[in-house]
């Protein structure tokens, strides 16, 4: 008898805590994080590396079939390899942002890293976030979670995210909470009518609203009450 492996989907808006959610939610059930944008950005590399612009189509699509991306975890971290390179630092370089945002928007390229996230699922207990994780990758989730909050919430999270980051770090560059309000709700709009991969509620999904929450470990403590109610055979470590 083959052993059964859950997967939980978490999607939601930009801002609402869905990353944090899901990496601390994998160390409490012990279920592997697969952060879904690091594959974008491996592809990303690629294309850097061999001098395709982004926003050439074509060139893209013509190369897909000499990528190979493997993800490998080494104390929970997750590793990223790229044609047997580790390229875990590499991804996360400035400059790859650009190109991992120009690949993702092509069906193509989502299609070719479907299977991998969904093959990941099959031999995993495993958690993704996104904006289509219910929709489109893991339509048949164990468990289905919409994080989200109000844009005012999200923007004023931002706001002090950034606020105290520059001050950490000696900048202290001044931001303002309504040009952080204004770029959100631009993101927002974008992502539910891009036409690739848009941000939609699954039917099924649980919709849990973090506003209103003042630390991380209630949005944490709500979410992993859904768990033990929707999926009571899931262990709470």
């Amino acid at each position: 008898m083959s052993e059964e492996y859950f997967s939980i989907a978490i999607d939601g808006p930009s801002g609402s805590g869905k990353s944090s959610l899901a990496k601390n939610l994998a160390v409490k059930l012990g279920f592997i994080y697969l952060d879904t944008g690091a594959l974008y950005r491996a592809v990303g590399l690629y294309m850097y590396n061999n001098s395709i612009g982004g926003e050439d189509t074509e060139s893209i699509l013509s190369c897909l079939d000499d990528i190979k991306i493997d993800i490998a975890y080494d104390n929970g971290e997750q590793k990223i390899f790229l044609n047997g390179e580790d390229v875990s630092f590499k991804i996360r370089k400035n400059h790859i942002s650009k190109y991992a945002s120009d690949v993702s928007k092509i069906p193509g390229v989502r299609h070719f890293l479907l299977n991998l996230q969904r093959e990941k699922a099959k031999s995993d207990n495993i958690i993704m976030d996104g904006r289509d994780i219910g929709t489109v990758i893991l339509p048949d989730a164990a468990l289905k979670i919409f994080l989200t909050a109000s844009v005012e919430e999200r923007a004023k999270r931002r706001y002090e995210e950034l606020t105290q980051k520059s001050k950490d770090d000696g900048t202290n560059i001044k931001y303002e909470y309504e040009q952080i309000l204004h770029e959100i709700t631009e993101r927002d709009e974008q992502d539910s009518k891009r036409e690739i991969a848009p941000l939609k509620i699954a039917p099924d999904a649980v919709i849990l609203d973090n506003s209103g929450f003042s630390l991380p470990e209630d949005t944490f403590n709500a979410a992993l009450k859904i768990i033990e109610e929707r999926i009571p055979d899931v262990c709470i470590r």
